[in-house]
């Protein structure tokens, strides 16, 4: 096999776009807090929102670009799409949401044309979004839809150490088990798979499967979906190659992320796997939309309104995302030298 020079990527312009998110939330603060914490963070950075929004906020420099290809280090880059007036905070009216909405749709388009390397979603509003027009439950269906993609995966990562992907999502909690089946567990199977394989560099990534029952059932005891669904997709995933496991007892499952045992955790529904990562990762935690063409991550907290205007937000998850986007981008085009070297 050809020996690849990585170098060659790192000395290439691969751009990451944030999108401001909702203006009147603690989204556009965050961005400049995080921009003045890591300036050498924003090197490659382009935020897609309101420059004067941006710079109210705090005395820096800013560098207003028509086109990627005009950023400037050292400057916080912003491709200019909206000049928002007489805003107030924790208050979205049709303006504000209607540029929200905006900043996302140009994140997605010049992903899509391979102008930036992926996206970094600033938090967004779902009431905001329905006063804007977009009739979606949340961002990660906007952009399924803006992306033309039928199926996608939350995970949520706290760095490149715990990883947990969620087979179901925003449901009620006495759904969940109609919602689980042999299809969808194999399918979250595959998708983490090609996930890791892609963008976190692991060449023979290794799945943990949780079960959904006290004691992942208990033989049946405490439930059968095990037995009926969860174990019959780990089979299918293990016949095509897949290093994947369980299903084991949800309240000890994620004890292995200590030892690093596994590269991925698979869990049944949100609080299953929320409650956990949270209580690991509530500050730095980020969430990865998996299944996707391009590379989006996010901040793992919501718009906070109560806070919003009051300089006291954290922008610890906003890095934590803008780090892993980078990384992925990175990994993903290693995978790529690596598959035209052989």
């Amino acid at each position: 096999m050809q020996e690849i020079d990585y170098s060659k990527f790192s000395s290439e312009k691969n751009i990451i776009g944030i999108t401001m998110g909702d203006p009147v939330s603690i989204a556009p603060e965050i961005i400049v807090k995080a921009f003045k914490e890591e300036n050498k963070e924003f090197d490659d950075i382009i935020v897609l929102g309101d420059a004067n929004l941006l710079k109210s906020f705090d005395n820096i420099k800013v560098n207003i670009v028509t086109g990627v290809e005009e950023y400037k280090k050292g400057f916080l880059n912003v491709l200019n799409l909206s000049d928002l007036k007489e805003i107030k905070y924790g208050k979205p009216n049709f303006e504000t949401s209607k540029a929200m909405m905006l900043y996302i749709e140009k994140g997605a388009e010049l992903a899509l044309e391979n102008k930036i390397k992926g996206i970094v979603t600033a938090p967004i509003n779902k009431y905001a979004m329905q006063k804007a027009g977009y009739d979606f439950p949340g961002h990660t269906e906007f952009l399924a839809h803006k992306t033309n993609t039928k199926n996608v995966f939350m995970m949520f990562a706290g760095g490149f150490k715990l990883k947990i992907v969620l087979v179901t999502i925003h449901i009620p909690l006495k759904e969940v088990a109609s919602f689980i089946t042999y299809a969808k567990v194999l399918e979250t199977i595959e998708i983490t798979f090609k996930f890791l394989k892609k963008y976190s560099g692991k060449t023979k990534p290794r799945i943990a499967v949780a079960g959904l029952n006290p004691h992942a059932g208990e033989g049946g005891l405490f439930g059968d979906e095990e037995e009926k669904k969860i174990a019959p997709a780990i089979k299918k995933a293990k016949e095509k190659g897949i290093d994947v496991s369980g299903p084991y007892p949800p309240d000890t499952i994620f004890l292995n992320a200590k030892n690093e045992s596994f590269d991925a955790f698979i869990s049944m529904y949100h609080d299953q796997a929320l409650i956990p990562f949270k209580l690991l990762h509530f500050d730095d935690g980020v969430n990865v939309t998996l299944g996707l063409p391009i590379i989006r991550t996010s901040v793992d907290h919501g718009t906070a309104y109560d806070i919003a205007g009051k300089n006291s937000a954290s922008p610890k998850s906003l890095l934590a995302a803008i780090r892993m986007a980078k990384n992925m981008a990175l990994n993903k085009a290693m995978c790529q030298l690596q598959f035209k070297g052989k």
